[in-house]
């Protein structure tokens, strides 16, 4: 920089300072001068006293260090994934800095760094009077000194928890007073008692910044050269220490910014870096001054350009885009479960995660992740005109809660000024305080947990009821918030259409009907239901809330109603994935954790969260549940999934889900290993996906189209085994007693049937005795299947009751019959029974059969025919 003409002002004021300097410099002489009172701290004068009453005990804290997400390869080494840092520092060991460096920092910063006890008092002296006679700070500082600074700097960044604090930290370390040097220097007399060189000088080496954030040889190897500390030729060591006495002025990143000599011209061209190269070339002349490298070497460093091969740092998980929202949550997951709940000003979960040098090895399967991520982008883009889109997708173990794979269709950026649709920070398949995202309603998904309650309350999947669609519903029991009354203004309708009629549970669940599993809640109760899905969910709704605690626009409680048994509640996937998980794994619900273990800075453990297995319903229930549940991939809904699979022959559960006006649309469902939660959702406004094409497919169906991918590579990886038979007590069809409502008015027969558990349907009228208008006709008598239909007919009260005849005397019985209002047809039939002569024998139809008027009888007339029956011929 040009020189500046300094004024007589200028001249006083640096006057003072050299004066008080030289006071310091005469401390400093008298402390260092005799190097048994720099190491025993004998007072000789008062300036010793005075110096020696400074604090002098140095705490030495942890540096702050990048972490590092991993995934694991399937051949068990980890592969990174990104990393965090305040910081980025990778500390190492003296042993693996390459001597070049220590040499070049000696050389460089501190020659007589071995031979002084924690102050070159030369150097210092040569500093001060330079500071005090320019208008510029000249160092002077030993490698002990500065390594003191920068450890006072990163104690208080490390107790920092706003940029104001870490601001304030950087500038109480490094402005420049006589009061900050002077306790630099007693704390560096007192580090040089404690340690020995070669420790001062690995910490130094370590702490030492190199520009932006880069800090410590090993990082700043890899960042400006791409290798490591222990690999660095002559040359580059010493363009890295050189980039130590000023970072900014020195740095290598910044080749077309004139601080770092960008268009400096030497004897015609241009050289790169000069102001580098001019610091590494002295620090080289140094080198070889002192002996530490030969002339040939330092002939063919100094010849050598500066060239760095800038290696970006790869910080946060934009950087990993594949894995990119499981590595939010991660980072979630060390910030919820690490955090201290004692200290809620500070995060200690995100401090350890920016500062604590931690390796985190996650669950996540690459294959499993790179199908999901495949299937997803390959199905769903990141944006579409006209249609906020978005699509996640989620794996869980089974039985672990470990998560094998999560992806998205949206590009993860956390830059507020990079905008579009195709970026999104909100992770779909996660709940609100691990990504943001509120959830979306799953619709018919969600039925599996009426499925569930309907068999702990003691039920078979094969049990019928009334799942005729009708309005009003009537009343709904729920012991937590009391009983539903539903009107005539809530009528739900199925998919396909129609009236409903009387179904099984399992017709129900195969066929995803939404009357029918009204009619089962129905018979259960609400608050049993809701507690299911808690239980498998191990989780309520994507906000936080507990289900049934959602509102409206008004702000109003929805509650936990009838028509959340179809849907409502707004879930994030992964609770999903929890619940399906569950079922596969004969009930056991276990939360989900996203690390495998943690080993901090040293390699030592550290406690990773761990998921929280319960007992959500019992493996008996659960075994009856996935019966049904197998069904809908064979015969069901989850056909159009399990249809587009190589591994079809693996026995899977699923149900399939669509909101109403298909805003959003599932698949769900498991082998006895993985469970696989996809969606396709409306993220914002609600068009509707099965109006909607996106690129030529019908939007609602892309969920069948991503499914199958994810699980033929989790069936392959994971081979799912047969999931355990139900007791047959869930799959038996319980019968019950029919009431004989013949001669009842039709709604008196109704009633008496609904009260025995039945159905019924009004199917015409037929002849019949009963009193016109009654009910002439019921299907069945004696027992039926409970939750049967019965069928009813009305009487036209035409019939009557034949009399009885047999007996009488053929005129006597015609008579009787004609005057009934009958015709009659008479027949003979021989008999060796004299007392049957003439005689009725039969008739048909049978007497207190019913005929209608006008009929014919049929009387048959016993003729003897005179045998005696003693068979001798006589």
């Amino acid at each position: 920089m040009p020189a500046q003409k300094r004024t007589m002002s200028d001249v006083g004021l640096g006057a003072l300072g050299f004066v008080a300097m030289s006071a310091l410099a005469g401390v400093l002489l008298t402390v260092a001068v005799t190097p048994a009172l720099a190491v025993t701290g004998l007072a000789a004068t008062n300036s010793i006293t005075m110096f020696e009453n400074l604090p002098s005990s140095l705490e030495i804290g942890e540096l702050a260090q990048k972490s590092t997400i991993y995934a694991v390869k399937p051949d068990g080494n980890a592969s990174p994934m990104a990393w965090f840092y305040d910081d980025n520092r990778e500390e190492v060991s003296f042993e693996y800095i390459s001597p070049y460096l220590k040499d070049a920092a000696v050389a460089g910063e501190d020659p007589r760094f071995f031979d002084h006890g924690g102050i070159d008092i030369a150097g210092t002296v040569r500093g001060a009077v330079s500071t005090a006679l320019s208008n510029s700070t000249q160092g002077g500082s030993s490698i002990t000194q500065q390594y003191v600074k920068n450890v006072l700097v990163a104690n208080d960044m490390a107790k920092a928890t706003t940029e104001e604090e870490r601001d304030a930290a950087w500038e109480k370390h490094t402005k420049t007073s006589i009061d900050r040097k002077l306790k630099e220097m007693r704390y560096a007399i007192t580090v040089e008692k404690q340690y020995s060189k070669d420790e001062i000088l690995r910490g130094y080496l370590n702490i030492a910044g190199f520009a932006g954030q880069i800090y410590g040889v090993q990082t700043a190897a890899q960042y400006y050269f791409g290798t490591n500390a222990h690999d660095l030729s002559l040359a580059q060591a010493a363009s890295l220490i050189a980039i130590v006495n000023s970072p900014e002025e020195f740095r290598l990143d910044y080749p077309d910014d004139e601080l770092n000599g960008a268009n400096t011209v030497i004897d015609g061209e241009t050289v790169p870096y000069a102001r580098n190269k001019d610091r590494r070339d002295y620090i080289l002349d140094k080198m070889l001054e002192q002996k530490k490298i030969t002339k040939a070497e330092h002939e063919a460093a100094i010849a050598e350009p500066v060239a760095p091969n800038i290696q970006p740092p790869s910080s946060g998980c934009q950087a990993s885009p594949v894995y990119a929202y499981f590595c939010d949550y991660v980072t979630w997951e060390i910030k919820n479960k690490l955090d201290d709940p004692e200290t809620p000003d500070v995060n200690e979960g995100a401090q350890m995660l920016e500062r604590g040098g931690l390796d985190i090895y996650t669950t996540i399967d690459m294959d499993l992740q790179s199908a999901a991520y495949s299937a997803v982008h390959d199905n769903v883009p990141g944006s579409v005109e006209g249609l906020d889109i978005g699509s996640s997708a989620v794996s869980v173990e089974v039985n672990t809660g470990r998560i094998l794979a999560m992806t998205q269709n949206t590009t993860y950026n956390v830059d507020p000024e990079v905008t579009g649709d195709q970026y999104d920070a909100v992770n779909y398949n996660a709940t609100i305080d691990y990504g943001s995202s509120s959830g979306f309603q799953p619709g018919s998904t969600f039925k599996i947990f009426t499925l569930g309650e309907w068999l702990k309350e003691g039920h078979s999947v094969n049990e019928s009821m009334d799942a005729r669609r009708r309005a009003p519903w009537g009343t709904f029991k729920d012991s937590c918030a009391g009983d539903w009354n539903i009107g005539a203004d809530w009528n739900p309708r199925n998919d396909e259409g129609g009236n409903g009629g009387y179904w099984t549970a399992l017709y129900n669940t195969i066929n995803s009907e939404n009357t029918g599993f009204i009619a089962m809640a129905k018979q259960l109760d609400l608050c049993g239901i809701k507690n299911t899905a808690s239980a498998l969910m191990s989780s309520g709704r994507a906000d936080g809330k507990p289900l049934g605690e959602g509102v409206n626009e008004a702000g109003d409680k929805i509650g936990f109603g009838p028509a959340a048994v179809l849907g409502t509640e707004e879930i994030a996937p992964i609770s999903m994935a929890t619940a399906f998980a569950a079922v596969a794994g004969g009930g056991k619900s276990c939360t989900p954790i996203a690390i495998d273990r943690i080993t901090d800075a040293k390699g030592e453990p550290v406690e990773a969260p761990k998921s929280t297995c319960t007992q959500a319903v019992t493996p008996d229930i659960a075994a009856g549940m996935s019966y049904a549940l197998q069904r809908v991939m064979t015969d069901g809904t989850g056909r159009s999934s399990r249809g587009q699979m190589d591994t079809a022959g693996t026995p899977m559960i699923g149900k399939t889900g669509t909101t109403d006006d298909a805003v959003a649309t599932w698949m769900s469902g498991a082998s006895t290993r993985v469970a696989t939660v996809v969606g396709v959702y409306n993220t914002t406004g609600f068009v509707n996906l099965r109006e909607t094409s996106v690129n030529d497919v019908e939007a609602a169906i892309i969920r069948h189209r991503i499914w199958p991918r994810i699980m033929d590579v989790a069936n392959t990886k994971y081979p799912g085994g047969a999931f355990p038979e139900p007791d047959r007590k869930y799959l038996t069809t319980p019968m019950a007693d029919v009431p004989s409502v013949l001669g009842l008015a039709p709604a008196a027969a109704q009633k008496a049937l609904e009260q025995a558990g039945f159905g019924w349907s009004m199917d015409g009228d037929v002849d019949s005795a009963q009193p016109k208008g009654t009910v002439g006709s019921q299907s069945a008598s004696g027992q039926a299947p409970k939750g049967s239909s019965i069928s009813l007919k009305v009487s036209r009260g035409n019939l009557s009751a034949v009399p009885d005849v047999t007996g009488m005397q053929a005129d006597q019985a015609e008579g009787t019959l004609k005057a009934a209002g009958y015709k009659v047809d008479r027949d003979a039939q021989d008999t060796d029974d004299e007392s049957k002569n003439g005689l009725v024998i039969s008739q048909s139809p049978g007497a207190g059969e019913n005929a209608k008027p006008g009929a014919k009888i049929k009387i048959v007339i016993g003729r003897f025919t005179g045998g005696n029956g003693d068979g001798d011929g006589r």
